[in-house]
């Protein structure tokens, strides 16, 4: 570990495979709190690069005991978090919706770190499990096309990683890795990202592990979801090749509205503002949900633009089929509870 450290100390930067041996080093020694948070600082100091993410990435893939392939196409739209946007769980309440509209979404998230409430805080409010087995997610994936992968859970080597994390307090590597290390082999993507600089570093990573089809976006007003407010900038990988864009949400038909009208609270208000949204209230909160689930269909490759995914996401929501399908997650959740009482 000590060298590869010391380079970054230096500022070097670390290749694909310095990068895997540093962090195996990491998972698999006793190394100290003190000396993970001079690591993940230094990397931030010096700004991580694609390799160094996608070598992270793979590190903790094959760490995982939660790696499986589904046999259909599976996505997920987890962002990197760190914006500091204050911002309720819009991807979070985005997967639900995706769900209704027939996409089978493998969603990745954590408890609060950066942000004021993390994907598990609100989805454990509203009653779902974060302990799902392996075989209880494979089966909530192909009956319900959606299950939540608890990052803790699913990957237990961080655990030490995930306290040294929520100390610091502020983004590290870990933010922009997190989306790239769900367990479920993936054919598409949607990740938003907490800046500008971080859009290409992703968006190679992706590359460079194999995505078929992603998306990777930094909103109005520097939200790491797209954002309502103004011009949006994203990059698409398709056919082996990205290719810069930017979108306005009234390209699409949405009304603009500042970040502020989009401010959550703790997991209790978040998941009142989540099932207002499945439940179709008309407001700032529904329309920003509807640009994401419009975009994460369109990073699929299910809609032929953007425009069309948010008809798709309408229908989802008012046909009640998103609210479906988080009741199904909920009521699969409480049943297993009772099977282990």
């Amino acid at each position: 570990m000590k060298p590869h450290f010391s380079q970054l100390l230096e500022g070097n930067n670390l290749s694909f495979e310095e990068t895997k041996a540093l962090f195996n080093a990491c998972f698999q020694e006793d190394v100290s709190d003190t000396e993970l948070a001079a690591i993940l600082v230094a990397l931030k100091m010096k700004q991580p690069t694609a390799e160094e993410l996608a070598g992270l990435a793979e590190v903790i893939h094959t760490s995982s005991p939660f790696q499986f392939e589904l046999g259909i196409p599976a996505m997920d739209n987890c962002g990197t978090g760190g914006d500091r946007s204050n911002s309720f769980n819009i991807s979070t309440c985005s997967a639900f919706v995706l769900a209704g509209a027939g996409i089978t979404v493998a969603k990745h998230g954590n408890r609060r770190i950066s942000s004021q409430t993390g994907s598990a805080d609100v989805l454990e409010e509203l009653g779902v499990s974060l302990n799902l087995t392996k075989s209880q997610l494979k089966y909530m994936l192909k009956e319900n096309q959606i299950a939540f992968l608890f990052a803790q859970h699913v990957h237990p080597t961080l655990k030490q990683i995930a306290g040294v994390r929520q100390k610091l307090r502020t983004p590290t590597i870990f933010n922009l890795v997190g989306p790239l290390t769900n367990p479920v082999a993936l054919s598409s993507q949607l990740i938003g990202v907490y800046s500008n600089e971080a859009l290409p570093i992703v968006a190679k990573s992706l590359k460079t592990l194999g995505r078929k089809r992603a998306l990777v976006i930094h909103g109005a007003g520097g939200m790491d979801e797209a954002s309502l407010q103004g011009e949006n900038k994203f990059i698409l990988l398709e056919d082996n090749e990205l290719k810069d864009g930017s979108l306005h949400p009234e390209e699409v038909g949405l009304s603009v509205y500042d970040n502020q009208k989009i401010e959550g609270g703790d997991a209790k208000v978040n998941a009142k503002i989540l099932l207002s949204v499945l439940n179709g209230e008309p407001g700032a909160y529904l329309d920003t949900v509807l640009f994401n689930a419009a975009i994460a269909l369109f990073a699929t490759g299910n809609v032929d633009s953007i425009k069309d995914g948010v008809e798709v996401a309408k229908d989802s929501v008012f046909s009640g089929n998103a609210k479906a399908r988080l009741n199904a997650l909920v009521q699969y959740s409480q049943e297993i509870k009772r099977e282990v009482v």
